[in-house]
């Protein structure tokens, strides 16, 4: 499967995933508190400086960056034309603030790891008869799929714009669906051989 994890070492690579998860939660839930645009400008360039002390890793979310700032420049033209371009800016800030730890995460940690410190926070389910090591992993496995799709589609758009010359656009979407659709069916035989647990006839249907 495709992954956006760097393998150029930096400091954020030392730290701990669960740590890096735990700040992520913590900065992210604070900067939808903040109100102030000027605290809101301040927060969002430390998220940024964060960002560029990855150095070379950076190269590897390149494409991420793009999205976001398609994305931001969507928000803004959508406020601006309801007459609200505080709030787009504001809206704005917060989404890159959060983005940008966000990807640096994502740049830095393996799936492995944020499995791990998911099924230790899930550990005290264990005693309401909830498997902790199946739901941390298909939690995990979300999370994994979410970055391989967005690989996947990064591959097809490059195949694609080799080919034409432009990018593929929605034209990509049925090859897309194809190959997530293949992907899927490996991992659940993967997993299916793994647990032990084949799956009914009907599932297989």
């Amino acid at each position: 499967m495709g992954s956006l994890y760097s393998e150029h070492r930096t400091w954020l690579h030392a730290v701990p995933a669960g740590w890096k998860l735990g700040l992520l939660v913590v900065l992210s839930t604070g900067i939808f508190w903040i109100q102030s645009p000027g605290l809101l400008g301040l927060a969002c360039a430390l998220c940024l400086c964060l960002y560029l002390s990855l150095g070379k890793a950076m190269a590897q979310g390149q494409r991420l960056l793009r999205a976001l700032l398609i994305a931001a420049t969507l928000v803004l033209v959508f406020h601006a034309v309801l007459g609200q371009p505080m709030v787009g800016v504001v809206s704005v800030l917060r989404m890159a603030g959060a983005s940008l730890l966000s990807i640096a995460l994502t740049l830095t940690t393996r799936s492995g790891e944020l499995q791990d410190v998911l099924e230790r926070l899930l550990t005290p389910l264990q005693r309401f008869g909830i498997r902790a090591d199946r739901f941390a992993l298909q939690l995990a496995l979300m999370l994994r799929f979410i970055e391989h799709f967005f690989a996947v589609w990064t591959r097809l758009d490059d195949s694609h714009r080799l080919r034409t010359g432009k990018g593929g656009g929605l034209r990509l979407l049925a090859p897309l669906t194809i190959q997530m659709l293949q992907t899927a069916r490996r991992v659940a035989d993967t997993l299916d051989v793994r647990l032990g647990e084949p799956p009914s006839p009907k599932a297989r249907q």
